[in-house]
């Protein structure tokens, strides 16, 4: 039934694009748009026709453009945030390539081609796209927010937008749109991230110096992304400057960071090398309780492109970073990322567009405990190689088509637990097969109506290797062995995607969408905040694949010539095969033991409101954004069978961001954040046994923890500087009022008062003031 109607839905999409082959004869103006300075390829740059301002389309993510004209002059107007505006003059009488350079804002040292001059061409994609919960961030903008340690970083600037909440403080971990923190799809150039974290959460894994590009997609993406319910966090790498060496760096209290890159050949050729590390184990060696205890972490990012010719490009990216916390000789973990990706880039006619890439990661990480002669080791790991084809075909003017494949063999070690105070025993991996086929199409199917539309088949088989058990409410039903390199179980999904966006006049619009999302790699968790050691399970016989479908609205409108912008959006989001432990689990490290035996699934409702308002010109900026949702599940075995708040689930949570350019060498900037306490399970009651208190919990997540807020503000000082050589300096105060937020709550027996019980709050920050050297030549 499903194939059928993949089927269906591909013969429509071919009646669509059908009506290009009988337009009449048309040249196409193609090539890829460059950053004048450097030479990294620009995404999503907005080329339009002057003659026909309808005539449009953006660069895809790999700066590649085309446009399809019948035989005559035209000027393109050419725009992209953060870059000036120009157009270029074209002669149409057969194929023009036509490469373009942007110029970037505030830079005077330029050189451009002689047909380009500066226009005015209106940034409002925020009207004209038919993508719905997408945010693309600057890596200027995130320059100037204030944030823990004063480290840049791209995880906890996404939470400051609508729809997308922190799972706590001082953790890079978030939920969107009423999701899990596993059901984030979160990718550096193309490779899935498993652990965005460092040091428990306070730092995330991504360098910002080493990146070119961040953009969110919350549920509504676009058919060449898949394998997770509730949003896509792309983030791409820079290429590095393929005109001149540039160095640039920082040293903070805690942290310091280099960057490296410049031209292996000159304007063929460039790399990049960006490294980081803290070093907070430095200052404990001065101290007599901890001079033996160690507590970093450090990254690694490397990216080479060769441009073999005009038309083909080989790209080699990776990104290596490791966490290390150890007390003595009596407690040491680590844990950290591995990633790569080899990437073909190939032009292959002026229309068509190929991507070819081979990907490779891994997240893993190991505990070990010794205490009086006793030893006791843990340690889980998952390993994907991934091979993606993707094209992007500018059928016409009205058509961009993307579809292809992708394939993921998966490998995941559960926890396995060895050493003298527990019986060792190995785990078998469990072996999977992941595999997809997608098309995708934006359809300007008027002057005011675009749509975006696609379908994805996913499919995923469970391979041999182990025995698969078989529950139903936690109790044993059935098992099987399945030889290795045999194939189990496979679950076969279609997922359709749909959103229009109707331009009702020139500033304002409306948009709709509906998708469905699957997923077949679940995290088990604990805690709200999410620890290294949380372990990854795949879809086995037991655990089926977890299915969303959200249908969504939004209202944009833009004032002032576009310089401010609000945003409005709801959403209802139903989900299947929701995942939660059973009352009183227990997970130990037994051979006999099955993480899956105290599992129980049911399925989950999440829904919305979400506005945002922005300032995007001027001595001032920034935006203001609010969120009103609420998120909840429903699971046989708990709470009574009753709906029940997600762990995740905050009524309200507001974030005010604002910067401001005092004068050429000052910018001040401020952020304040407020939201509803997380959804926790409190003790209603206790008794004693043999001596010990046992407390007694009734409904699952019917309490909450305190509401969390505050204020961090930060001032910049760069000196107007003409020489190579160019520093600053970053001060900056995070939590400003000291608010002690709860970061946990526990409870215990009042010593002060037999009887009875109080409760103790663990605050992590009361404030946190901090100083950083910036550089680049």
């Amino acid at each position: 039934m499903q194939t059928s109607s993949f089927k269906v839905a591909v013969s429509i999409a071919a009646v669509c694009f059908s009506t290009v082959v009988f337009a009449q004869q048309n040249y196409s103006v193609s090539g890829t748009v460059k950053d004048q300075k450097n030479g990294e390829l620009l995404i999503g740059v907005s080329v339009k026709v002057a003659e026909d301002p309808s005539i449009s389309v953006t660069s895809n993510e790999y700066g590649f453009y085309s446009l399809s004209l019948p035989k005559g002059s035209y000027t393109l107007l050419v725009s992209s945030p953060g870059f000036k505006d120009f157009q270029q003059s074209i002669n149409l009488e057969n194929d023009v390539k036509q490469n373009i350079q942007l110029i970037q804002e505030g830079d005077e040292k330029t050189s451009q081609i002689d047909e380009v001059v500066i226009s005015a061409v209106k940034k409002d994609k925020n009207l004209s796209s038919a993508q719905m919960g997408t945010e693309t961030l600057s890596i200027k903008q995130i320059d100037k927010l204030p944030v823990l340690f004063g480290e840049k970083d791209v995880m906890k600037t996404i939470q400051l937008l609508p729809g997308i909440k922190s799972n706590g403080e001082g953790s890079s971990g978030f939920s969107v749109r009423g999701g899990a923190t596993d059901q984030n799809l979160i990718l550096l150039d193309e490779a899935a991230v498993y652990n965005a974290s460092h040091l428990l959460g306070f730092f995330s894994t991504f360098n910002s110096d080493a990146l070119k590009d961040v953009s969110i997609i919350k549920g509504n993406s676009p058919a060449q992304y898949g394998g997770r319910l509730s949003s896509v966090l792309d983030v791409k790498m820079k290429d590095g400057n393929n005109k001149d060496y540039n160095v640039n760096g920082g040293i903070g209290l805690i942290s310091s960071r280099l960057s490296v890159e410049g031209p292996i050949q000159k304007e063929k050729s460039s790399f990049i090398v960006s490294g980081r590390r803290t070093y907070a184990d430095v200052f404990l060696k001065a101290t007599d309780d901890f001079k033996d205890s160690k507590l970093y972490f450090y990254d690694l990012n490397l990216k080479a492109n060769y441009q073999i010719n005009e038309n083909n490009r080989l790209y080699l990216s990776g990104y290596f970073g490791r966490d290390v916390l150890g007390l003595g000789d009596t407690f040491s973990t680590d844990w950290g990322n591995t990633t790569a990706t080899l990437r073909w880039n190939s032009i292959i006619s002026s229309k068509l567009f190929s991507n070819t890439s081979f990907i490779y990661s891994n997240y893993n990480y190991n505990v070990a405990l010794s205490s009086n002669n006793n030893t006791f080791g843990l340690d889980s790991e998952i390993e994907d190689w991934n091979l993606k084809q993707d094209f992007s075909w500018f059928a016409g003017n009205k058509h961009s088509v993307k579809f292809g494949l992708q394939s993921i063999y998966h490998t995941i070690t559960p926890s396995s637990a060895s050493g003298t105070s527990v019986s060792s025993f190995p785990r078998n991996p469990r072996y999977s097969w992941e595999n997809a086929v997608y098309i995708n199409d934006d359809f300007k199917a008027t002057e005011k109506l675009t749509i975006n539309y696609g379908a994805r088949l996913a499919m995923f088989s469970v391979l041999g290797g182990d025995t698969f058990n078989t529950y139903q409410n936690g109790v044993l039903t059935d098992s099987e062995y399945l030889e290795k390199g045999k194939f189990g179980k496979t679950y076969v999904n279609l997922e359709p995607r749909i959103t229009a966006n109707y331009r009702i006049n020139e500033v304002s619009s409306i948009k709709g969408g509906y998708s469905r999302n699957t997923q077949n790699l679940h995290l088990l968790s604990n805690s709200g905040s999410g620890n290294p050691t949380d372990q990854w399970i795949g879809s086995s016989y037991t655990v089926k694949p977890e299915i969303a479908d959200q249908i969504s609205a939004g209202y944009s409108r833009n004032f002032n010539n576009n310089n401010y912008e609000l945003n409005a959006e709801i959403y209802y989001k139903s989900m299947q095969n929701q995942i939660d432990y059973k009352n009183g689990a227990q997970i130990s490290f037994d051979t006999a033991a099955d993480v899956e035996s105290e599992l129980l699934f049911g399925k989950g409702r999440a829904y919305g409101l979400e506005l945002i308002a922005k300032k995007k010109s001027g001595k001032l900026t920034g935006w203001i954004s609010y969120t009103l949702s609420k998120t909840e599940r429903q699971i046989n075995g708990i709470n009574d069978n009753e709906w029940y708040d997600a762990r995740q689930d905050k009524t309200h949570d507001l974030s005010v961001v604002a910067t401001y350019q005092l004068n050429p060498k000052w910018l001040i900037s401020g952020l304040f954040l407020y939201s509803t306490g997380n959804a926790v399970t409190f003790p209603t009651g206790k008794y004693e046994l043999n001596g010990q208190t046992v407390f007694q919990y009734s409904n699952r997540n019917a309490d909450r923890m305190p509401a969390y807020h505050r204020m961090d503000l930060s001032a910049t000082y760069e000196p107007v500087s003409e020489k190579r050589w160019k520093g600053s300096w970053s001060f900056g105060v995070y939590n400003v009022y000291g608010r002690e937020n709860a970061y946990t709550i526990t409870f215990e027996d009042n010593p002060n008062n037999p009887g009875t019980t109080r409760a103790m709050q663990t605050s992590l920050f009361k404030w946190v003031p901090n100083i950083t050297y910036n550089f680049k030549f």
